[in-house]
């Protein structure tokens, strides 16, 4: 009898652990499916990210082939420059535009 207790006692520590084990493998499964599902979103934002770099770089390429023998710099001057220049036209053009409306009104008042 004292066999039998004691074969009935290991038998129940024995369930006892295999249900544990059984309770880990199902958490572990869980974990591995999320950890699956996150790998994979991973992968599609590293496709998406390798897309966008490539997309970025060819505008940089293009970029650079615009700008092909031209500077930076030469170019934010020669931009000043023109820039000056409108100024300057715009400002003549008033000017002109003044000495044209002081001679209409000295010949309206000779008329």
């Amino acid at each position: 009898m004292n066999d039998t207790a004691v074969v009935a006692t290991d038998l129940d520590r024995l369930a006892e652990r295999v249900e544990r084990a059984a309770a880990l493998i199902g958490e572990l499964r869980t974990k591995n499916g999320q950890l699956e599902h996150e790998r994979a979103q991973l992968q599609l934002e590293r496709t998406q990210m390798q897309q966008e770099r490539a997309a970025l770089q060819r505008r940089l390429d293009e970029t650079e082939g615009r700008l092909q023998g031209h500077e930076p710099t030469q170019l934010l001057s020669e931009l000043a420059a023109l820039r000056k220049e409108q100024r300057e036209w715009l400002a003549e053009r008033r000017d002109v535009a003044a000495r044209i409306e002081a001679i209409s009104a000295k010949l309206e008042r000779l008329e």
